[in-house]
């Protein structure tokens, strides 16, 4: 290490358009742990908001970053980083704003330092809970032909059968949040795919899905608070056809990137998601999304305003990040 950097650590609130509803949480803002390291005169920055059903908040995400200040500012690397902290929102923006140093240092751009390609990238925009006449009203003003749904335990057919009537061009998956029994699920699969969905993400819940073994689901089921990071994967990989990466859970791109090779070497499917954020956690996602079948990068367009520059949309289809943003 004993490089000297500057490191600025700041949790910031950022307004939703509307409040946004999933299984048992409804959103109004999101608290957002920034991070800056400078370094040679350049910058990089990186933010998190942590994982709401982990109990990560704003002020405990700065603590976990706090806590390793000091080795940030002497040149504290990505790799060390990892045997600092655990994953989770603190780490996931550290190792975002090294990411986008290191590429400025090197005047590169995260496509050189990954080896990954970037290719024309479209995202699904997202239905809360509601009425099912809300709802389809909302898939209906949706400029994008991907849809994914929020749903709980309660009227998920009806909801589903009323957005696909007002929706049937487009490709739609559902979300589920840990919301369904496994009844539910044995259920509502069949009519779901009769309906046209892609598929279902956690039905059941983190914990609680071993009935998924052996399960032979009529649409792919995929995993996301079932699976956090590599360390979970085997387990995942039982039950799930589906793998949803979120770098607030990998604690970065660093394991994303780790995440998404061994579910690929295992031939599993890939998706990318987000916990809401502003373009600048959308970023990093992106280069995530190029190894995805299925992309929800749309958090970013709930807020009121997001940061400069930011990710752009057309009818679906996404900006890649600018270099003055991140990467």
């Amino acid at each position: 290490m004993n490089k000297k950097r500057e490191v600025s650590l700041l949790v910031e609130s950022w307004e939703l358009e509307s409040p946004f509803k999933i299984t048992g949480h409804v959103f109004t803002n999101v608290e957002i742990l920034h991070v800056c390291i400078s370094e040679n005169g350049v910058t990089g920055n990186g933010e998190a908001s942590g994982v709401y059903y982990l109990d990560e908040t704003g002020s405990s995400i700065l603590a976990q970053a706090e806590s390793v200040r000091e080795a940030l500012t002497s040149g504290l690397s990505r790799q060390q980083l990892y045997e600092l902290l655990p994953a989770g929102g603190a780490r996931n923006a550290i190792d975002c704003a090294l990411w986008d140093l290191e590429a400025k240092l090197e005047k590169k751009k995260i496509w050189d330092l990954t080896g990954i390609e970037p290719a024309e990238t479209h995202s699904f925009f997202t239905v809360g809970l509601g009425t099912p006449e809300t709802m389809a009203e909302k898939a209906r003003d949706i400029a994008s032909s991907k849809i994914k749904v929020k749903l709980d335990g309660e009227l998920a057919l009806e909801r589903m059968t009323a957005i696909r009537s007002a929706r049937p061009d487009a490709e739609i998956i559902v979300d589920v949040n840990q919301g369904w029994t496994f009844e539910q699920l044995q259920e509502l699969a069949p009519k779901f795919k009769q309906l046209g969905v892609s598929m279902i993400e956690q039905p059941l819940p983190r914990g609680g899905d071993e009935a998924l073994e052996g399960y032979q689901c009529p649409l792919p089921l995929c995993a996301d608070e079932s699976c956090l990071d590599t360390s979970e994967f085997d387990q995942a990989a039982r039950r799930y056809q589906v793998i949803n990466i979120k770098l607030d859970k990998t604690g970065g791109l660093t394991e994303a990137l780790a995440l998404a090779k061994k579910a690929q070497e295992r031939g599993l499917d890939l998706m990318v998601g987000n916990m809401v954020g502003t373009s600048l956690a959308m970023a990093p996602g992106y280069v995530v999304a190029q190894l995805c079948k299925f992309v929800d990068l749309d958090g970013a367009f709930y807020l009121k305003k997001d940061r400069e520059p930011p990710i752009t949309c057309d009818w679906g289809k996404l900006s890649p990040p600018s270099a003055e943003l991140w990467g």
